[in-house]
């Protein structure tokens, strides 16, 4: 039953945020405690991850190193490229920046077990680009913002240290001393997991209600074409390192899917409510293009053993 709930994200995302839009003042009150929304989901993740997801990297760097260099490549890139191609305001600008310039994300693992992927290259790849990203996302941030708008990089390290790794690092902690008691409590994380997240995305959609307007259909059609640019740069990148079917739509998911709530958290924080818009709108978008994605490749064989991975081995994160 969760399953089906949770598969339908991208239809209750949807709904709260055309409500939040037409409603704002339902959510609005909720714009203070955004920071630890999104901090309870990072817990979540932290609590589905083991030390040994970590060390794979020593085992198969190749893949690794490819997926998240290929993501923090190809992403921040396409995002400046787009958000100037568009003659986006400032504002969009760097929300548009910010979502090509944080970790992998947090759902793309359901996605690649989906198509058929390697669902442990997408465990260790979404953990370290997000490590990765604790340093990274504000220093691509400064590169690729425009100059006419000051980017706060210590405060926003320090405020992805909050976010992001300390709470991931207490999840990790706490799955390592009570491993049993949180096996209790995993079922559930991915539920609990998805309502949080469409409640940052109404409580961002409720701030710039006022604001959103002709502008907003340029940043979906720039959110669709960033997007597309991510799947289609993660899978032939993979191709062109030689990789197989299975690692190569493991590559395509882990680049084109990103961790678009803690970028509409930070646009909020450091540039105003409609540097949150490309977040929030790509939070929506990326989960239906990875289903449909998943759901054509669930159906092409891969020639990999991964044709017949087990339910079990999945972790939504």
């Amino acid at each position: 039953m969760i399953a089906i709930i949770t598969r339908l994200f991208p239809l209750w995302a949807a709904l709260c945020s055309i409500f939040a839009y037409l409603n704002p003042a339902v959510f609005a009150p909720l714009k203070p405690y955004i920071s630890e929304m999104l901090m309870l989901v990072m817990l979540s993740m932290g609590m589905t991850l083991k030390i040994a997801d970590f060390t794979r990297v020593l085992k198969r760097p190749a893949p690794i190193v490819a997926g998240i260099g290929l993501h923090y490549l190809i992403m921040p890139l396409a995002a400046w490229l787009i958000a100037r191609l568009l003659n986006m305001s400032p504002e969009l600008q760097a929300g548009m920046v910010l979502v090509g310039c944080v970790a992998s994300g947090t759902a793309s693992n359901v996605m690649v077990f989906l198509s058929k992927g390697d669902v442990a290259l997408s465990v260790t790849i979404s953990a370290l680009s997000t490590v990765v990203g604790i340093f990274a996302t504000p220093l691509l941030a400064k590169l690729y913002i425009a100059a006419s708008i000051a980017v706060p990089v210590v405060n926003m390290l320090k405020e992805i240290l909050l976010i992001v790794a300390l709470p991931i690092a207490i999840g990790v902690g706490i799955n390592y001393f009570i491993p049993q008691q949180v096996k209790k409590i995993v079922p559930s994380l991915p539920l609990i997991t998805m309502c949080v997240i469409i409640l940052v995305l109404a409580t961002v959609v409720s701030l710039s209600s006022d604001k959103i307007g002709i502008e907003t259909a340029i940043v979906v059609f720039g959110v669709i074409l960033h997007n597309g640019l991510g799947l289609i740069g993660g899978y032939w990148g993979g191709r062109l390192f030689g990789f197989d079917k299975s690692i190569c739509r493991t590559l395509a998911l882990e680049v084109g899917m990103q961790n678009s709530g803690l970028a509409a958290v930070l646009g909020t924080n450091f540039f105003g409510p409609m540097a949150a818009i490309p977040g929030a709108i790509f939070s929506l978008w990326h989960n239906i293009s990875g289903s449909f994605l998943a759901g054509y490749w669930s159906t092409k064989p891969t020639g990999t053993s991964n044709d017949r991975v087990k339910r079990e081995d999945v972790s939504l994160h």
